[in-house]
């Protein structure tokens, strides 16, 4: 297991994850703002169109059969531009985020699954994980043990030689 491909993976499922929320919420805020601009417009226009179609409907029909028939005629409008508004986006870029992501997933699974079988190895093994750090150690221990046993050595003969010197 690398470290710097964990990092890396959770970097860029983070970055993706972020594009992905961006893009929703850029396609929510738009669909919000045209449901809300197509409320207001369609407020005015069936106004005008109501007032004009009732006084119509009136000479022909009587004035609750032209009232009811306007607002059968309002719901049928309003029922049409919430689904229109309601659609999904159908971009590439979304898309494009969506493989980055899974990618990124499969690559994080990848690194634990070596973690797993690192650890699992360890804990069965422990002696063929200790032995590769172990090795260099008793090698620098032995090196050290020599070097301060060849200083003694001289130490003490530089000793006796100044003892017999006197």
């Amino acid at each position: 297991m690398n470290t710097e491909n964990v990092v890396k993976h959770l970097r860029v499922l983070w970055r993706t994850d972020r594009i992905i929320a961006d893009i929703r919420l850029r396609h929510l805020l738009i669909g919000l703002g045209l449901r809300a601009f197509a409320a207001l417009i369609a407020a005015f226009g069936l106004l005008m169109l109501e007032l004009s179609a009732y006084f119509a409907l009136v000479q022909i029909w009587s004035a609750i059969a032209a009232a009811a028939i306007l607002g059968a005629v309002n719901f049928v409008i309003a029922a049409v531009l919430f689904v229109i508004a309601g659609r999904a986006p159908s971009g590439r870029d979304i898309e494009l985020a969506n493989e980055i992501h899974g990618a990124s997933i499969e690559a994080l699974q990848l690194e634990a699954r070596a973690l797993q079988a690192q650890v699992s190895g360890a804990v069965h093994h422990p002696f063929s994980t200790i032995v590769p750090v172990l090795m260099p150690l008793i090698a620098v221990i032995i090196r050290n043990l020599r070097a301060n046993a060849k200083t003694k050595d001289k130490t003490s003969a530089d000793a006796s030689s100044a003892e017999a010197r006197s």
